[in-house]
């Protein structure tokens, strides 16, 4: 079943709270140890069986388009043969076999629910998981499936702690009964991402650019009582700012990154 779901993630925001670094290069592609926090959220999904990923592209995404196109010769060594017909060999098998990565321009002004609308055309599936490009968690992905699969609703959204910046959601056991993006009041929990969707929610998705996924369409699936919440009490951090960045770096290099469940 994993390898017919698709994994949709938000890769086209400005890392503004990033300083230099989002003058550089989006947000997804800024490196946790020596590779970009979007090949640890991949590498996430692809562990259990997920490899099937749509990347909605949109702040420099033809970084990230060139990122993929020399995935093989950027992280291994490999032969070419010069002339008419340039020839590649690489050396050795990298890890990431079969991977199927669609790169979808979704428009550089987009807001969140306007970028996944774009691309419901490439979801032949009668569900489908979303989560943003630049938050990790050790979450067990076919827990968070098996959740879902459980309450028959259209979508599900990880909750985590709260950490100030992020929206809060009102929850009565695991429905949820509101959503609040960046409320002044925190507690309970926050929208971690790692959600789960029936494809019928892109029917409260609009196209339109100022279409915010955590707003009107979030909160209308719970006004509908169609919005679950999973509970996820382990690691998760997102790299807002570049303390974060610092920090999940730290994490990696003293080996303490619990979202590394891949050999």
């Amino acid at each position: 079943m994993a390898e017919s779901i698709p994994v949709i993630i938000l890769c086209g925001g400005r890392g503004t709270r990033l300083q230099e670094e989002a003058e550089i290069k989006p947000k997804p592609l800024v490196d946790i140890g020596n590779r970009p926090i979007l090949w640890h959220i991949m590498k996430t999904y692809a562990h259990f069986g997920f490899r099937r990923f749509i990347l909605c592209l949109g702040y420099k995404g033809s970084m990230i388009r060139q990122y993929f196109l020399n995935y093989e010769v950027a992280h291994e060594d490999f032969t070419i043969r010069l002339g008419q017909t340039k020839k590649i060999r690489v050396h050795r098998p990298h890890q990431e076999q079969g991977w199927e990565v669609t790169l979808a321009e979704t428009g550089p002004t987009a807001q969140t629910g306007a970028r996944l609308k774009r691309v419901e055309k490439y979801v032949n599936s009668s569900l489908f998981m979303l989560t943003y490009g630049d938050g990790l968690a050790d979450i067990s992905i076919p827990e968070l499936l098996e959740f879902h699969l459980s309450h028959g609703k259209i979508g599900t959204v990880t909750g985590v702690p709260p950490i100030p910046r992020f929206g809060e959601l009102n929850a009565q056991g695991h429905e949820v009964k509101g959503f609040l993006e960046k409320p002044a009041v925190h507690g309970g929990l926050i929208n971690g991402g790692f959600f789960v969707f029936q494809k019928e929610f892109f029917s409260y998705l609009s196209a339109e650019d100022g279409c915010v996924l955590e707003k009107e369409p979030m909160a209308r699936l719970a006004k509908d009582h169609q919005l679950m919440v999973y509970r996820h009490q382990g690691f998760w951090q997102c790299m807002d700012t570049f303390r974060d960045c610092q920090l999940l770096n730290d994490i990696w290099a003293r080996g303490h990154a619990t979202w590394k469940v891949w050999d």
